[in-house]
C-alpha cells in the first residue's frame, strides 16, 4: 500500500475554544510532518457555534466553517497538493460524547439546520440520506458513555491527545467486537502530544467522496 498519509481528527483556533494554532499553521505542521490530507474537524458544539446564541443559523454555519475555509485557503497558497476536507466533531444536545462526522459540506450544514438539536438516532437517518459516516471519537475516555455500536459506522481506535487519555486499547477491542470501521486521529489542538494519528490510504484521496469510499471499502491502515 502507498503511503497518502491522511490526519482525520484536527481543529484550528479560528472555530474551537480549546484549540491553540490558526490553520494557516495547522497545514503548515501537518505539511512539515509529511501528511498528504487532513480532515478539519471543528467542535459543533456549546463552545463554538453555541457562543453565537440566538443568531441565524447560516451566521453559525458562516463561523463553523471558517477555519476549514483558512486551511484550504493556506493549503493552496503553499502548493504542496494537501487535500483539506470538511469534517465535524459534533456533540449532540443531551449527549456527553462527541462523533466525528466525515463528508459534509458547506451545502449539506446550510441545509441541514443545526445538527446539534437532533440527537444521534435522528441524525443516523440523515447521515444515510447523505453518504455521511459516524465515527464515535475517543469512546473510552472517562467522560463518554458506550453508544449503541448499530447506530455507529465506526470509532476512533487512536487518539493521540495527550491531555486525556482515551483508552484506545478498550476502543480497539469495542470495534474488533462489533466489526466497526476504525479511525486514528491526533486530535490536534496545538501540540503533537503522544505519537500522532492518521491513516494511509492506497492512492490519493482528493474529495470526500474519495474518502467516504475508502472508508467503507476498508481500503486504509491505521498510522
Amino acid at each position: 500500500m502507498s503511503c497518502f498519509l491522511f490526519e482525520t481528527h484536527a481543529h484550528t483556533s479560528e472555530v474551537s475554544r480549546c484549540a491553540q494554532i490558526p490553520a494557516a499553521k495547522v497545514i503548515a505542521d501537518y505539511e512539515s510532518a509529511g501528511y498528504d490530507g487532513i480532515v478539519i474537524t471543528d467542535h459543533m458544539n456549546e463552545g463554538s457555534i453555541g457562543r453565537l446564541k440566538n443568531r441565524p443559523w447560516d451566521e453559525k454555519v458562516d463561523f463553523f466553517i471558517n477555519g476549514y475555509n483558512k486551511a484550504l485557503e493556506a493549503a493552496e497558497r503553499s502548493g504542496k497538493g494537501m487535500t483539506v476536507l470538511l469534517g465535524a466533531e459534533v456533540c449532540f444536545d443531551k449527549d456527553p460524547n462527541d462523533y466525528l462526522v466525515f463528508g459534509i459540506s458547506e451545502d449539506f450544514l446550510r441545509r441541514c439546520g443545526d445538527l446539534t438539536s437532533l440527537g444521534l438516532k435522528n441524525f443516523r437517518k440523515i447521515a444515510d440520506e447523505n453518504n455521511l459516516l459516524i465515527f464515535q471519537a475517543h469512546p473510552f475516555r472517562v467522560s463518554m458513555a458506550v453508544t449503541d455500536y448499530r447506530i455507529l459506522d465506526g470509532i476512533e481506535v487512536y487518539n493521540g491527545n495527550s491531555s486525556h487519555n482515551s483508552n484506545n486499547d478498550a476502543a480497539m477491542f469495542w470495534a474488533d467486537k462489533y466489526s466497526l470501521l476504525k479511525s486514528s486521529g491526533s486530535d490536534f489542538h496545538g501540540m503533537w502530544g503522544m505519537k500522532p494519528g492518521g491513516i494511509y490510504f492506497e492512492s490519493p484521496v482528493r474529495t470526500n467522496s474519495d474518502f467516504i469510499s475508502a472508508l467503507k471499502e476498508n481500503n486504509y491502515l491505521l498510522k
